[in-house]
């Protein structure tokens, strides 16, 4: 008699942030023990999660474009013979549009909210017996993150960890505080248990989540509030755990301690990502941003008297409604003023139910793309002269998987980027010393010291 279970296929397709990331792994970890292996492909799947984003504008709109497509290789499965595949629908845009994804797309058997994902196994359980309970929603982290087990699959000694979620901050543009719900952070129990079983594994390397991840304020064993900076200063004594890194921060919870923290810890590394959204104090206050551009400079000021090679990444909108090209200029100006490692730049997209998205004064789409284009010309120009900066340099490289060519790894740099090195496929997972020798689009290249 053959006991074998064979083994059911599930396919995640992950949209926007980190936290997705995030989310997506630990979607796999809980429905392991279930008999469900990943595949690459939605094709022939058992069960095909869409983790959705609802940050950027026609989000919901590919959403239900995939849908489509996933309908139509499920009819192809079962004209096969080969069972039923289950379309799951989870993050962000299942929690703000639920419903509407129940009424527009019977296709769906289940849609969960980002704070839901660990009902998954009962709620599909339910979708298999009946319809079952389509959707689930509630904002409840605590029970999310209590259910999760320690036991993560890695990949690689890097890995995210989320420490906290949701948003109190309220600025005009973003739906986080409406799809995450309020600011919430985990334990800090919990938080350095899941570390070290990471440490354990093999991490060398951990970014610790939150959509405003640096007012994390989770309790302590004496039932006392923490900070991010204390978190780190436990998770810097971790062995093994040799890199620290955060994203995303707020300009306004960049306490002292903090900052301190990039000074006193040589695991914090000297990247921050500090998203300002705007250069322009008008928009700014537009935004509800509630800091103006000199308190943005003056913290960065502060930032580098302590961490002289601190490289900044950040955040830009463009095309906010009410901005005027003095405001565009104000922003380039910021821009130049700060010098940038990187960043993320998008055109402002209306997001229903947001504040923005009824303000007066919408750019239109073409002068609005006009400014995308020239702010991310002068990025691309800062990226690539601090990357020519760094040739020459020798720099501490945590080597991650190996490259196409034989015997080639490719790293991470202190700075966040590839680096691709000759005959260092035997240093998968650990940290050496690399010479920075060339610059390429998108990574650099480097040689054994």
């Amino acid at each position: 008699m053959n006991d074998h279970v064979p083994l059911k296929k599930l396919h995640i397709k992950t949209y926007g942030c980190q936290m997705n990331v995030y989310d997506s792994e630990r979607m796999v970890d809980i429905l392991r023990p279930l008999g469900y292996e990943v595949s690459d492909k939605a094709e022939g799947a058992d069960l095909v999660l869409l983790n959705t984003c609802h940050i950027r504008e026609k989000a919901a709109e590919k959403v239900y474009s995939e849908i489509g497509r996933l309908k139509e290789m499920r009819e192809e499965k079962e004209a096969r013979g080969e069972g039923r595949m289950t379309i799951a629908v989870a993050g962000c845009v299942a929690q703000a549009e639920g419903k509407e994804i129940m009424n527009r797309a019977p296709a769906v058997d289940l849609v969960v909210g980002p704070q839901a994902y660990h009902q998954l196994p009962e709620l599909i359980a339910r979708t298999h017996r009946s319809k079952g309970e389509r959707l689930s929603a509630d904002f409840a982290p605590e029970a999310k993150f209590d259910a999760l087990t320690m036991d993560r699959a890695v990949s690689g000694p890097t890995a995210f960890l989320t420490v906290q979620e949701g948003c109190d901050k309220f600025c005009t543009f973003c739906v986080v505080p409406y799809t995450r719900g309020a600011e919430w952070s985990r334990p800090v129990k919990s938080i350095l248990d899941e570390a070290r079983a990471l440490a354990a594994k093999g991490v060398r390397e951990l970014t610790l989540l939150g959509q405003n991840v640096n007012a994390y304020n989770g309790l302590d064993a004496d039932g006392l509030e923490s900070t991010l900076a204390k978190l780190m200063y436990a998770l810097a004594d971790i062995q093994g755990m040799d890199r620290l890194r955060y994203t995303t921060s707020h300009p306004n919870d960049m306490g002292q301690d903090l900052i301190d923290a990039h000074r006193d810890l040589p695991a914090v590394m000297p990247y921050l990502h500090l998203p300002v959204q705007s250069g322009s104090d008008k928009i700014l206050r537009a935004m509800n941003r509630k800091h103006g551009r000199q308190a943005y400079f003056d913290l960065i000021e502060r930032i580098k008297a302590v961490r002289p090679d601190l490289a900044i990444s950040g955040d830009f909108i463009v095309g906010f409604p009410g901005e005027t090209d003095k405001d565009f200029e104000d922003t380039l100006d910021l821009i130049r003023r700060v010098g940038y490692a990187s960043a993320f730049s998008f055109k402002y997209s209306p997001r229903p139910g947001t504040p923005a998205a009824g303000m007066p004064g919408q750019v239109p789409d073409d002068v609005a793309d006009a400014r995308l284009q020239t702010l991310q010309a002068l990025i691309i120009e800062q990226q690539q002269a601090f990357k020519e900066k760094l040739i020459g340099q020798t720099l501490d490289i945590l080597f991650e998987k190996p490259g196409r060519l034989v015997g080639q790894a490719i790293g991470r740099s202190p700075y966040l980027q590839s680096v691709f090195v000759e005959d260092a496929a035997h240093l998968i997972g650990q940290i050496h010393k690399v010479k920075i020798i060339a610059n390429s689009n998108n990574s650099l290249k480097g040689e054994l010291a």
